[in-house]
């Protein structure tokens, strides 16, 4: 007999679970609770809103602040053991060590920074932010790995929608700093420590696998919650434009950030709403009345013989015999599979040089801006034109890549190859340092940084499927300090202190033991993204010859075996629902005696 998952009755039944309870363990809700975590789960993209304070604390040179930006940068992104941990645990598991990670790690630069403690050595400093940075990549792989195996045949919508948030929480944590603690920039650093750890603790139990089921609105519903985060954004822009033109008291900065907090959980209604419709329809299906058929009780099962397919011969074989043979794309690549196709090494190079110069432009923003000129006021305005723009990348990628795969066959790495040469764009504005053009390449840079993750993400899932998705996401990720560490370090950061050097020799002077390096003038920055350019422009073209590699397979129907397995649980469902009303049914013919012995 199948066990009745519902009855008859409404909401009587011990197995009817009430509306609440479903909102709470519902798809959608989980991707709310996502959505709040990313959404403060940036604080990697807010270093130069607080890295003058560590400089001058500290008693930093530009060399050894891009030192400790490299780290940052790596543990951002180097995220290879929240992968390999979100493949033997639960997603809550990666969620807790990442919120211990980040608290510690960035309460000890707070103590640091504020005096609190002795002054630490260059390298305790780095391991610090490299902790507090990889958090980023635990709440990252255990929120959106899990969206994504939940929402399979929408993953260019899931993230664009989720790493936008995370492009936008710079933004957002801004907010809650000016409204929690004034202008006091070391309190940003103890903001940063506990808020993002205290939102991942509270939604601990949400975040988890859930069985595919199929929605025909589905993609609708991305677009309202699309449509939520978009009225954020545009506040948020309004916001720092009033607040870079207009002087803002304490309680005007409480009032905005209050309006931002309405605004981030406004995706709840859409979640309720959608919610309440699956809850009447299930309901409904209850309550429909039911024909019988009647069947053999215990029917001999047939028996199966198994097929041997090139992919069930190779689970037989060591993971070492089948690394050069893997599967087609679009199948279950195995870790080491993936690691060893030429289609990863190019993904690799293309986040080293697309990554990479991005990434180096948004840290090194703050002293771009101060070296060119632009008053503390503007320097601020760019490191936030940058947060949203990052989240306007994200969301525009995402779900702009979706739609053109499910209606043209567009490529993803086409449009991967056109961010990279859009990025070029903002890079010989710095350059050349155009009067005023700061704000434009602020906003070009942010916007080629965000829109380039999800489209690499997604690229991997379909590529290589979704079995080690955790784990491989975190490899193409680890690219990313690669590249910043060669371009941010060993390119801008020398070519600055040299031109600093260069000015001072000038003036006749010489530089001072733990004296900090100011350099002013376009001569600071120019050589440097004169190369980050040119090095785009090569990722633009190793991105092309993916496009090449893979015009096949988007050509195909890449999302047909998720489908399939969707329209299998849709009738799993639709068996149990038949199954609730017979047994409801054949309980009332019976009488009383039949609700006796299913008790016993």
């Amino acid at each position: 007999m199948v066990a009745a998952e519902f009855s008859s009755g409404a909401f009587g039944s011990t197995e009817m679970r009430s509306f609440g309870l479903q909102v709470l363990r519902g798809r959608w809700f989980m991707l709310f609770a996502s959505m709040l975590i990313l959404s403060v789960a940036g604080a990697t993209y807010m270093f130069a809103l607080y890295s003058n304070e560590v400089k001058i604390s500290l008693g930093y040179d530009q060399t050894t602040l891009n030192l400790l930006s490299f780290f940052k940068d790596l543990g951002g992104n180097v995220g290879i053991i929240a992968g390999l941990v979100n493949e033997v645990t639960a997603p809550w598991v990666v969620l807790l060590i990442g919120s211990v990670m980040n608290f510690f790690g960035y309460f000890m630069i707070w103590l640091a920074v504020t005096g609190r403690t002795s002054k630490p050595r260059v390298w305790q400093m780095c391991l610090y932010i490299c902790l507090g940075a990889n958090s980023q990549t635990f709440s990252n792989t255990g929120a959106v790995v899990s969206c994504v195996k939940n929402f399979p045949s929408s993953r260019g919508s899931v993230l664009g929608l989720l790493k936008g948030l995370v492009g936008l929480s710079g933004a957002i944590i801004t907010q809650l700093y000016r409204a929690f603690y004034g202008d006091h920039s070391k309190a940003l650093i103890l903001l940063i420590a506990w808020l993002p750890a205290a939102v991942s603790i509270v939604f601990l139990p949400i975040i988890r696998l859930i069985k595919i089921v199929r929605q025909p609105n589905e993609l609708r519903i991305f677009y309202n919650l699309l449509y939520c985060t978009l009225g954020l954004a545009g506040f948020l822009m309004a916001l720092i434009i009033m607040q870079h033109k207009l002087n803002f008291s304490r309680i005007c900065y409480i009032g905005g950030a209050s309006v931002v907090l309405i605004l981030l959980f406004l995706p709840i209604a859409v979640v309720i709403i959608e919610e309440f419709k699956l809850w009447k329809t299930k309901i409904k299906a209850v309550n429909e009345p039911i024909q019988l058929k009647v069947v053999a009780e215990n029917p001999a099962p047939a028996e199966l013989v198994p097929v041997a397919t090139p992919q069930t011969q190779q689970k037989h074989k060591s993971c070492l015999q089948t690394v050069f043979k893997p599967p087609v794309r679009g199948e279950d690549y195995s870790i080491l599979q993936a690691l060893f196709s030429i289609d990863m090494l190019i993904l690799i190079i293309v986040t080293i040089c697309g990554v990479g110069g991005t990434l180096t432009a948004i840290d090194n923003l703050g002293q771009i801006g101060s070296s060119l000129g632009y008053p503390t006021d503007s320097i601020s305005t760019f490191i936030s034109l940058v947060s949203i723009w990052n989240y306007l990348g994200r969301v525009t990628s995402g779900f702009s890549s979706e739609a053109l795969l499910k209606k043209y066959k567009f490529p993803r790495p086409l449009m991967l190859t056109l961010v990279l040469l859009l990025s070029c764009v903002g890079h010989l504005l710095i350059a050349f340092g155009v009067p005023n053009s700061l704000y434009f390449s602020s906003v070009i840079i942010g916007f080629c940084f965000g829109a380039q993750w999800p489209l690499i993400f997604a690229i991997i899932s379909e590529l290589f499927g979704l079995k080690y998705y955790a784990t491989l996401i975190n490899f193409g990720g680890a690219a990313s300090p690669i590249g910043a560490y060669i371009l941010n370090v060993k390119v801008a950061g020398n070519l600055y202190d040299a031109a600093a050097l260069k000015q001072l020799q000038a003036l006749g002077k010489t530089r001072k033991e733990g004296q900090d390096l100011t350099c002013v003038g376009v001569e600071c920055y120019k050589l440097a993204f004169i190369i980050i350019a040119a090095v785009a422009l090569f990722g633009s073209l190793v991105s092309f010859i993916l496009v090449i590699r893979t015009r096949k397979f988007y050509q195909s129907d890449i999302y047909k075996k998720f489908r399939e397995e969707a329209e299998a649980a849709e009738a799993d469902f639709t068996r149990g629902v038949v199954g609730a009303g017979t047994s409801s049914s054949s309980k009332a013919a019976q009488g009383p005696e039949a609700d006796l012995d299913s008790k016993t």
